[in-house]
């Protein structure tokens, strides 16, 4: 079942609809869903779907013509290009008066079999480009390959793209699609399991309980989520090892670059280094305080959701779920820690939420940026936290998130307001308050006569 990805189909679409030679460059992290959002696109079109494999140049190009002579000619021989440069050739010729797609996905596979692919590629591009309708797209799951060696600037095919799709995860919404089934809590929680991975998701088992799809996929040694941070990480990254330690400190509380270096026993200079890689591949980010950023204050956590959920209950009870009692182990991790552990999940739900809200044209306040704020008062000596500003130059949503059994009331609407004095550049305030067991009638009342405050309900994220 194919979900959500509108916004990607629609923009090669419309790439698909222009005259002349197209070039689109699909990439990101692996299990995102690269190729079956490419497969979508080429569903009912002319079109040639080759994926690369580690192997030689010749077992390549062998299965590379393979697919373009079964598309583009299916009742002549069958006979394979001599070269890789002869079976592009072909496609730009066959192209020259028709729109064809093709397709090369794991790209990073077949220029690391012959170094000179994209400079086959540059001067087929160079030499037809002008005459031929064809839309190549180039798919890849490593990140620093496609953004260094396809589009960066010392790559042969530098310049020649005319559109590049940088697949991203879902957000929590678009995630809860592919479990419609489960509760609203449920999805919250599942969103928070599978990172809003398609491929994670995917492996959700409607019949189970959470907790049933949890000790089947990773609190069991035969899960398939298991061992997957690991293995993305060998597949990705030379030592995998020192990148262990440095994403085990974050996930563990670390957050400042010198308590990150120090827990995973490295010098800080190599750890800022790596800490870099981690965040081009989505694994990590770096959080700069709301509306004034301080770097004195930056921070650093876990982008990815599962790599979040897997570091902190998984790798810890590593050892209990090999010895055969991961289910003692998930039970635990439901009953004591899950809670607390979802609201850190809520506040990002709540941000992409602000998103939506933006793009629908219905929120108070046009902004620009949605963040969360931590720094020290204006008004009393203390450190203080909002989960999230969403503002512009003049105009700012102050928001709060509850994820807790209670209903939420006054008090937390007052904290809220007084933690907004500390920013008197704005001359409109709005407060934004999300809760996952609703509201008090006090603050629904109180929310009522300010007029300036809006209560969202656990429901109303998923509508």
């Amino acid at each position: 079942m194919f979900v959500g990805r509108l916004t990607e189909l629609n923009a090669l679409n419309k790439a698909y609809k222009r005259d002349g030679f197209q070039f689109a460059v699909v990439y990101g992290r692996r299990r995102v869903g690269k190729t079956a959002l490419v497969n979508e696109f080429i569903r009912n079109k002319r079109a040639v779907y080759f994926s690369a494999v580690e192997s030689t140049i010749e077992s390549n190009i062998a299965q590379l013509s393979e697919q373009i002579l079964s598309v583009l000619t299916p009742s002549a021989p069958r006979n394979p290009f001599a070269t890789f440069g002869d079976a592009v050739q072909f496609c730009f010729e066959q192209a020259r008066n028709r729109r064809i797609v093709v397709v090369i996905d794991e790209y990073p596979y077949l220029a690391e079999s012959d170094r000179s692919v994209s400079s086959v590629l540059q001067n087929a591009i160079d030499k037809w480009q002008g005459k031929s309708q064809l839309f190549l797209i180039l798919c890849g799951s490593s990140m620093s390959f496609m953004e260094n060696q396809v589009m960066g600037y010392k790559s042969p095919l530098y310049g020649r793209r005319t559109s590049q799709l940088k697949v991203l995860p879902f957000d929590y919404f678009d995630s809860a699609k592919m479990y419609p089934t489960f509760g609203d809590e449920d999805k919250i929680a599942l969103y928070a399991i599978t990172g809003g991975v398609p491929e994670y998701a995917s492996r959700l088992d409607a019949s189970l309980s959470v907790r049933d799809n949890l000790l089947d996929l990773l609190f069991d040694q035969s899960g398939r989520l298991f061992e997957e941070p690991s293995n993305l990480l060998k597949q990705e990254l030379k030592s995998p090892q020192t990148y262990n330690a440095i994403i085990a400190a974050i996930a563990s509380g670390h957050t400042r670059l010198g308590e990150i270096a120090t827990a995973a026993n490295i010098e800080t200079s190599q750890c800022s280094n790596m800490l870099k890689i981690l965040i081009s591949l989505g694994l990590v980010k770096k959080e700069l305080p709301a509306v004034n950023p301080n770097a004195r204050k930056s921070i650093y956590v876990l982008a990815d959701q599962m790599f979040r959920f897997w570091y902190r209950f998984v790798l810890p009870n590593k050892s209990r779920i090999l010895a055969g009692v991961g289910d003692t182990v998930c039970d635990e991790v439901l009953s004591e820690h899950l809670s607390a552990f979802l609201g850190y999940t809520f506040e990002e739900c709540a941000k992409q939420y602000m998103w939506r809200v933006l793009r629908s044209k219905s929120s108070p306040v046009n902004f620009r940026e949605v963040g969360r704020w931590w720094g020290g008062s204006r008004v009393e000596r203390r450190e203080e936290e909002i989960d999230f500003v969403a503002w512009n130059d003049a105009s700012a949503i102050f928001g709060e998130c509850k994820w807790r059994n209670a209903p939420t009331g006054v008090d937390v609407l007052d904290g809220l307001i007084y933690r907004s004095e500390n920013f008197e550049q704005f001359d409109e305030k709005h407060f934004w308050l999300f809760s996952k067991s609703g509201y008090t009638d006090a603050l629904k009342d109180r929310a009522a006569a300010l007029r300036n405050v809006h209560l969202v309900e656990l429901p109303d994220m998923f509508e």
